[in-house]
């Protein structure tokens, strides 16, 4: 009787340590995930799917593999992909590129995470832009481009790219007021830029 006691003794001992790593786990895993996708926006938190998972990875490349890293030839092909992608509200929150993809589906959230995830794999700078209901994404080219306006945040030139508009070119238009940016993240880094100055133009 006391082999089975001290047994269930240390076999309860092993149970609970288990567990208690397993919470810890958990406290870790939740803490990373809030710090590497939650960000602060006034009275809100905006939640980011970015990815780059081998998943993207695979789908960027295969998207530019005819561009001959001719950077307007990427982009563009790799905004085409995802306009092309129905527009459908999203009522929870922003859903991994894979998701959306697969479920060929999304709002302005999904379809700018998918976008700039993409744009992440081939190694462009490019942030979300968050706009009263709306977020689009802004990248920054090695060559300005003649023929369209670019957001100028803190005098570099960044170009519009409009995820939700079918078809839609590099360069959109810029169609809001500059005290209605929310706030420019960089998602990958969860950090909003400090935006000491804002300009729309050639």
């Amino acid at each position: 009787m006391l082999i089975d006691n001290k047994f269930l003794k240390y076999f309860s001992f092993c149970i609970s340590f288990v567990f208690i790593i397993y919470i810890i786990y958990l406290i870790i895993s939740s803490f990373i995930i809030v710090k590497n996708q939650f960000t602060d926006i006034g009275d809100t938190t905006y939640v980011n799917q970015v990815r780059v998972d081998d998943y993207t990875k695979r789908l960027s490349s295969y998207l530019t593999k005819d561009c001959n890293n001719d950077e307007l030839c990427e982009i563009q092909s790799l905004l085409d992909f995802t306009t092309a992608i129905p527009y459908k509200v999203n009522e929870s929150i922003a859903r991994s590129s894979k998701q959306v993809v697969n479920q060929n589906f999304g709002d302005c959230d999904d379809k700018s995470n998918l976008l700039i995830s993409l744009l992440k794999v081939q190694d462009y700078e490019a942030y979300f832009v968050l706009v009263p209901k709306h977020i689009f994404v802004i990248v920054k080219l090695k060559n300005k481009l003649e023929n369209k306006k670019a957001l100028y945040v803190n005098t570099e030139p960044f170009y519009i790219l409009e995820s939700t508009a079918k078809g839609s070119k590099i360069g959109f238009r810029f169609k809001y007021k500059f005290d209605e940016v929310q706030a420019i993240i960089n998602p990958f880094e969860n950090e909003k830029l400090e935006i000491n100055s804002l300009e729309y133009k050639f």
